[in-house]
Formats: C-alpha cells, structure tokens, sequence
C-alpha cells in the first residue's frame, strides 16, 4: 500500500473535542487570571506578567515536545536533564570561543543525537520507553558534572544573556520563541501526514505497520523532536541565568508531563495537541506565581499539581472506558 493511501487510514484527533478542550483551557486561564488580580494587586504588575510568560515559556516548549512522545504512547523522562547538560554545552563552546551560531547549531544538533539514542533504545534494543529515557536522565547529569567537576559555567557573551532579558513588541523574548516553536508544531501535528502517523502508531502500532506506516522512523522522529525542543530550552534557560550546570531543570520533565496531561494528551497515546500543552503550562505557571505572591507554601503548589493530574487520568480513563 502506498504512503499516501495510509494518511487517509490514520487515526485523525477528533477537531471539535480538541477546540473545546482548548477554550475550556483559555477559560480556566483566564479565570486564574482574573482571580489572582482580586486576590493580590501585584500580580497585574508589568514586572509579574512579564515574569509569568518568562517562566511559562521554557516548560511550554518542554511540553510539546513531550506531546510528540505521548501520543505514540511514549514517555521522555530525560527532558529535564537535556536542558541541563546542553545549558553546560553552550556554555562550555562560548567559554571556548566558539562563535555563537556555532554553539548553538551544535548544541541543537546534540538534543537530535540524544533523541536519536532514545530511538534506537527503543527501536533497535527493545528497551521500554520508560527504562531508556530514566537510564539517560541518570547519565547526562552525571556526564554535565564530569565535564564541569561539579563547578558551574558562566557565560560573559553579552549577546547570548542579553536576549533573554530583551521584550519585542512588550512581549518578552521567551516567549515569542514559544510562538517560534508553537506554529510549526501545530503545522506538523495537525496538519501533515507525519503527524497522522504519530497518531496512528499511537493507536496500534501493529494496525498503522500494516497500513503501510514506518513505525520505526516515526518513533525516532517523536523522539527526537522531543529532545530538541529539550535542547532548545536548555539554551533558552542558559541564556535568561547566564550559566550552565548539570543540575538544572531538575523536575522539569515532571512539569513537562503534567503540562501534557491538563492540555489533554492521552498518556494511553493517540490523543492530544499542540495548543494544549501550551495552555496547560501556563495554567501551571499561573498556579505557581499566585501561590508564592500569596505566600502559600510551595509544597502545596507540587500537592495541586499532582491532584490536577489525578483527575485528568481519571476522566481520560473514563473517556476511554465509554468508547468502547
């Protein structure tokens, strides 16, 4: 069967259940929004929305890079840890006077051979995703420190630190590398036949084999993306604390998949989209920036995480149950 026969017998993500999902998602932002701005004057401060969609911008990037992942019925739990060692990356070739298109070509195209690793694991060795994707998370921390001996990087490319500080257009640079990022992952997931596949195999990987789908290619690709848009925000967070260390983003590949599950992404696989993960990071965020200007103690932000991911399991469990 031809390639072009098996985008029509990919499974497509349902439109109409996605849009409203997506402005139930809005809505509850919203809402946050407006009830934080009650709740505390500061949090309609310049300075704090700008610091929201700062510190909203690096997991929602993380974010759909996990989606790409879970809906093949996958996991990256590295995540975290790629954004710490390529921030020690970047800094390492700034410190060594590497020019910065190089450092950061480079330093992407380390995020692709780490995926590319995870592809094989799974592809090739049969490692379950879970197994090769904790083995890294493991290892390239402890790489990060061995390359640095436990110190810390700083980085003086003025130019590098610079850009994550700047605003355009009243926007904060971070967050228009979401927007950078956020179109042609909508592009590509919804709108391509690579995106269908990604569905597909999701599905029953057996069943899109059969209907002519590369599952293998398809696996490596979902993989490999989601460690570039890892390694990405490791550059992105390098250059807003203008360092680099191994131990950085430490949990974030939690936020990651968390900001997944509350935008709508099926941990079963097949099930999920780009502006959901989106929405869903900010949600987080916005939890995160009015608990502390509140003063709620910060273990209560992991607690309400933790419950929003409880009960969107839940009903997902449910959802599957009843279309049966």
């Amino acid at each position: 069967m031809s390639v072009e026969t098996t985008t029509e017998s990919a499974p497509a993500p349902r439109k109409g259940t996605n849009i409203l999902l997506g402005l139930t998602l809005l809505g509850l932002l919203l809402a946050l929004w407006v009830a934080l701005g009650f709740a505390t004057n500061a949090f309609w401060s310049p300075n704090n929305i700008s610091n929201l969609l700062r510190q909203g911008a690096m997991t929602a990037i993380l974010a759909v890079g996990q989606t790409f992942v879970i809906i093949t019925a996958g996991i990256d739990l590295s995540v975290g840890a790629i954004v710490g060692f390529t921030s020690v990356i970047v800094a390492w070739l700034l410190q060594a006077g590497v020019p910065l298109w190089a450092a950061i070509i480079l330093t992407l195209l380390m995020g692709v051979a780490i995926g590319a690793f995870h592809g094989f694991g799974i592809v090739r060795m049969g490692l379950p995703p879970f197994i090769i994707t904790l083995a890294t998370l493991t290892s390239l921390r402890g790489i990060g420190l061995l390359i640095t001996n436990g110190s810390t990087i700083s980085i003086t490319h003025e130019g590098f630190t610079n850009f994550s500080r700047a605003d355009f257009l009243g926007i904060p640079s971070l967050f228009w590398m979401v927007i950078l990022v956020g179109i042609p992952a909508f592009i590509f997931l919804h709108l391509s036949r690579f995106g269908r596949y990604l569905f597909a195999v999701g599905s029953n990987k057996e069943a899109a084999r059969l209907s002519g789908v590369n599952v293998d290619r398809t696996i490596y690709l979902a993989y490999i993306l989601s460690a570039t848009c890892a390694a990405f925000v490791g550059l992105l967070l390098a250059s807003r604390i203008g360092i680099g260390h191994a131990t950085q983003a430490e949990g974030w590949e939690l936020q990651a998949i968390a900001s997944s599950v509350i935008g709508g992404t099926s941990l079963f696989g097949a099930v999920g989209s780009v502006h959901g993960p989106l929405l869903g990071a900010f949600i987080l965020a916005t939890i995160n920036n009015g608990a502390n200007l509140l003063n709620v103690n910060s273990f209560w932000q992991r607690i309400i995480t933790g419950l929003l991911i409880i009960v969107i399991v839940y009903f997902d469990q449910l959802r599957r149950r009843g279309s049966r």
